[in-house]
């Protein structure tokens, strides 16, 4: 099992900023990748930013620029700060893990796991 613990979302100006960040625990084995969604009122959910193991980063193109996605590794968490946010970013964000998780000594499954979400208003 993997539980994810969310932080950060809130209410902001247009232009201002907000930190997320997501810590996983439990029994991760190794985390293979971390990222944040979105999902707007009557939107489909939608991949804002991802970071795998190996350090490679991904963005939507509506966030290029603003929102940057980083991880720390030997907490198992992962953060998206999010500058110049728009009247269009508001949203519940939630915070995605692949991992591999020990199943038993020697054995270990892969697994995905989403946080409970965080709501971010951008509203002046």
């Amino acid at each position: 099992q993997v539980q994810l613990v969310e932080s950060g979302g809130g209410l902001v100006q247009p232009g201002g900023s907000l930190r997320l960040s997501c810590a996983a625990s439990g029994s991760i084995f190794s985390i293979i990748a971390m990222g944040w969604y979105r999902q707007a009122p009557g939107k489909e959910r939608e991949l804002v930013a991802s970071i795998t193991s190996g350090g490679s980063i991904s963005y939507a193109d509506s966030v290029k620029g603003r929102f940057t996605i980083s991880r720390d590794n030997a907490k198992n968490t992962v953060y998206l700060q999010m500058n110049s946010l728009k009247p269009e970013d508001p949203a519940v964000f939630s915070c995605h893990v692949e991992a591999f998780t020990t199943v038993s000594p020697g054995r270990v499954r892969r697994l995905d796991a989403w946080g409970q979400g965080t709501l971010v208003t951008v509203s002046s």
